[in-house]
């Protein structure tokens, strides 16, 4: 998709694609044939540049045909770049200036909560994203009001722009940070599914306060030449290194 497109952050696309399988394959509860249920849970990706991973799970999971995917980030197509809404079923928030997904998302949270609605709100950010002041506003508002059924998962994957994070703008100690602000944290491996369910599965029993989840990831994960390399959050791959990150995913 973003090679043909001509689009980029495949690097981001792969860092969040474990985390988007046990999120679509066991923890969501959403129809895709009632893409609107008022039951559903809500899934918000804050870093939206990542919309490619998104666009192509969703049409796994049959909320739209696969076919469609073969017009990612061409003219006229719906499936923009960063990720849309408009016109695309599952699709909850359109996103891509970063800092304003959490902050939705908690306000979709505090709603749910005062009118005794049960389903859940879970918002994936990028960790350069937390460089944002808006983030931390929303993350104690949060807490405060003890939205435990609110779930922040951090992509931490160390990169972000063209750099590492610990040189653009260090957040650590990252955790330390959330735990201050009031928040149940879970430090995990991102790629590992079974840490992954066992992490959401906590997730849902935990009450009282919010959980963040900082999934350590790999960006460009599962292709050599792309991972934890900074020239794959902007760029798209060209046909050669399609092929071979191709060959390499299997």
């Amino acid at each position: 998709m973003t090679s043909a497109g001509g689009s980029s952050h495949i690097g981001s696309c792969l860092s969040i694609a474990d985390i988007l399988a046990v999120l679509y394959g066991r923890v969501l509860h959403v129809d895709p044939g009632q893409p609107r249920h008022p039951g559903r849970d809500r899934f918000i990706l804050s870093k939206g540049h990542a919309g490619a991973a998104v666009y192509a799970t969703l049409a796994e999971c049959g909320f739209m045909p696969v076919a469609k995917l073969a017009t990612h980030y061409q003219d006229g197509s719906d499936l923009s770049g960063h990720v849309s809404h408009k016109g695309i079923p599952g699709v909850e928030l359109s996103t891509g200036s970063l800092g304003h997904g959490l902050g939705v998302g908690t306000g979709m949270a505090l709603a749910a909560a005062q009118a005794g609605q049960t389903h859940r709100v879970i918002v994936l950010l990028s960790d350069g994203e937390c460089d944002e002041g808006s983030n931390w506003e929303a993350i104690l508002f949060a807490a405060h009001h003890r939205l435990h059924n609110l779930c922040a998962i951090v992509d931490y994957n160390k990169i972000q722009l063209d750099g590492f994070t610990k040189d653009i703008l260090d957040l650590e100690p990252f955790a330390g940070k959330w735990r201050a602000f009031g928040w149940h944290v879970l430090d995990i491996d991102g790629h590992d599914i079974p840490t992954l369910q066992v992490a959401f599965a906590e997730v849902a029993a935990t009450k009282g306060k919010p959980t963040c989840i900082i999934a350590n990831t790999i960006k460009g994960k599962g292709v050599s030449f792309m991972e934890n390399n900074p020239k794959y959050h902007g760029v798209a791959p060209t046909q050669d290194e399609l092929v071979k990150a191709l060959q390499e995913i299997g």
